[in-house]
């Protein structure tokens, strides 16, 4: 008597907690708004207690019909039935009539795969082969997954342990169901679409799409050159694929010359110069001197020319190098005739040069032969300064030995104070 007080008391409660569960479901549906509804049809498989005596197959269906709550709980209603068959054969042992509520929590229900928790109660009424029947309260607990195939249809797969409660012998079963989720009404809140793009938030992997834009099935704005940039923004659409780009979609030009960086063979190029397809100024003479700097714009191909773009003979003359009277100290305004001079030697290692220096005839032929050679000394620590090869600069004085000039005008006393370089060795590399 004891005992059998004590089922009717787990029937009566369990029997309580469902019907509390089904109102809970019936008064969300009735105040919330049209629509979160969903239906699904599927296959059961039933790995049955051992104590039932049958097999375990797919012998039955079921239904359920579900409402989403909030954007992470849903409450469903379940039909299942089920024939299984005995494991001595024949004829169908058992017939399974499960009606039920369940719990759903999803993880992501925005996502287009999310798994999700259950829990369920309800009634199994069973009958036997030989006319038997019973009906036992029922709970169960279990994981699924959902997987959206469109907007409205989702694959649905679940594993849960149902237990059919009796005090004597509760039956645990094992319930594993493959369906399809069909979802109905005028809005589903799994097809919120926040953009207003036309693809729901859960299929959008563009979210913040602006209004009215033209998207894709994904929700994004079409990116023809796959830069990350999209067609509408871009200003450059035909960027090759793998090349950085700004925020308009173009590759950097950090010269400014209208040729982008990835392209330009001359990334350096002075603002507003002259440029061809490759982003360099144009050297018409092909002797590597640009024609914007070249004082010698018809140089023969394949000579050797200086940094002025004029032909190296015998002679590397620096015009306006000046000195002091009666001094081997540099006078201001020299710097520039120096620089391209060691910009020369640099270019052409191989080179063997002599720093030769020259005076007028003013004053002693001792005295002008000692200054001479200290002015060459100058010259020549102001190229290796600046980076010419010290093993190839040698230094030689002339004095007041070899005008060009004549000594008898401040001109011509002028144009003798010089100092030149005397190409002694050109080596034999080719132009570069």
């Amino acid at each position: 008597m004891i005992e059998l007080n004590s089922q009717r008391a787990v029937n009566k409660t369990l029997s309580g907690l469902t019907v509390c569960m089904l109102a809970m479901l019936l008064s969300v549906t009735a105040h919330a708004e049209r629509g979160h509804w969903y239906v699904t049809p599927s296959l059961v498989y039933t790995d049955d207690d051992g104590d039932r005596n049958i097999d375990d197959s797919i012998a039955g269906g079921q239904i359920t019909l579900g409402r989403t709550i909030t954007g992470n709980l849903s409450f469903e209603g379940l039909l299942g039935y089920s024939s299984i068959p005995s494991t001595r054969g024949g004829a169908s042992a058992e017939k399974h009539l499960e009606a039920g509520v369940n719990l759903l929590l999803f993880m992501n229900r925005k996502s287009a795969f999310s798994p999700y928790f259950l829990l369920g109660l309800g009634y199994l009424g069973t009958e036997y082969e030989n006319g038997g029947e019973e009906n036992r309260p029922t709970g169960s607990a279990g994981l699924g997954f959902k997987w959206d195939l469109g907007r409205y249809v989702t694959l649905k797969a679940e594993h849960r342990a149902r237990v059919a409660y009796e005090s004597a012998n509760s039956l645990v079963d094992r319930i594993t169901t493959l369906g399809f989720q069909v979802s109905f009404g005028e809005k589903a809140p799994r097809f919120i679409d926040t953009d207003a793009d036309g693809v729901a938030d859960h299929f959008d992997w563009c979210p913040g799409t602006s209004s009215g834009a033209e998207v894709d099935d994904k929700g994004c704005e079409p990116d023809g050159d796959g830069d990350s940039v999209v067609n509408n923004v871009d200003a450059c659409p035909n960027t090759p694929p793998g090349v950085l780009v700004d925020a308009i979609g173009c590759p950097p030009d950090n010269d400014g010359d209208g040729v982008a960086d990835h392209w330009d063979r001359c990334p350096n190029t002075v603002t507003g110069a002259v440029i061809n397809a490759d982003g360099c100024e144009w050297d018409n003479d092909g002797d590597k001197v640009v024609d914007r700097l070249d004082r010698c714009p018809n140089t023969t191909g394949g000579v050797r020319v200086d940094v002025n773009g004029c032909e190296i003979r015998d002679v590397i003359k620096l015009p306006g190098v000046n000195f002091a009277t009666n001094s081997d100290r540099l006078l201001p305004g020299t710097e520039q005739v120096l620089a391209d001079a060691a910009a020369t030697l640099r270019k052409y290692q191989d080179l063997v040069v002599e720093v030769a220096g020259h005076t007028d005839s003013d004053g002693s032929a001792f005295n002008n032969q000692g200054l001479s050679e200290r002015r060459a000394s100058t010259v020549r620590d102001y190229m290796i300064n600046a980076g010419a090869d010290p093993a190839n600069l040698s230094v030689h004085g002339y004095g007041e030995a070899r005008p060009i000039a004549d000594n008898v005008t401040a001109h011509g006393k002028a144009t003798n104070r010089r100092v030149e370089l005397r190409i002694l060795n050109r080596g034999v590399v080719s132009v570069q």
